[in-house]
């Protein structure tokens, strides 16, 4: 019964180690692949992707390692203010700004007769076009015309540039 359990404990630990060097990181943290495994920064360089995202390694033994509780927030501080400005005659249904993801509920705009609901997504701590994307439906369940959903997203980055304005950081 003992040399079982003996044998059992060795499998066990030849599987994790086993598991353990299916990292494939090497010394400098750089992937062992080509620059096909690299992400690309807004110019076109190759970046690893931890600098990206500022991921540790990806071995198993990070599941020990300590919690890094004090993530930072990605999500730019005048698109969500705006976001929340701009649309405030729709009710909210969630917010996460972990991820920057606003949907909110049906509400009909001051002075229109159609019932509308929003799903603001913010990608991005810039202040661009590019970090910004607003998808709206009808009550209806169909869709909204692109230009409508231009003009909400026009008037949430015109409320964020006068926003950073205020805030003197402009």
């Amino acid at each position: 019964m003992k040399q079982n359990r003996v044998f059992g404990t060795l499998a066990v630990c030849a599987a994790l180690m086993a598991l353990a060097s299916c990292g494939n990181r090497n010394a400098t943290g750089a992937s062992a692949g080509a620059d096909a495994y690299l992400d690309r920064d807004d110019v076109g360089n190759p970046v690893e992707s931890d600098q990206i995202t500022g991921a540790k390694g990806t071995t198993v033994w990070d599941l020990f390692g300590s919690d890094n509780s004090d993530v930072t927030v990605r999500v730019n501080k005048y698109l969500w203010a705006a976001s929340l400005e701009v649309l405030d005659f729709l009710p909210i249904q969630t917010v996460d700004p972990f991820s920057g993801v606003i949907v909110t509920g049906y509400g009909r705009p001051p002075g229109g007769g159609r019932s509308y609901r929003a799903t603001v997504y913010i990608r991005d701590p810039a202040l661009d076009a590019r970090s910004l994307h607003v998808a709206m439906q009808t009550s209806g369940g169909s869709a909204v015309s692109p230009g409508t959903v231009k003009a909400v997203e026009d008037a949430i980055l015109t409320r964020a540039r006068q926003l950073r304005i205020a805030d003197g950081k402009l």
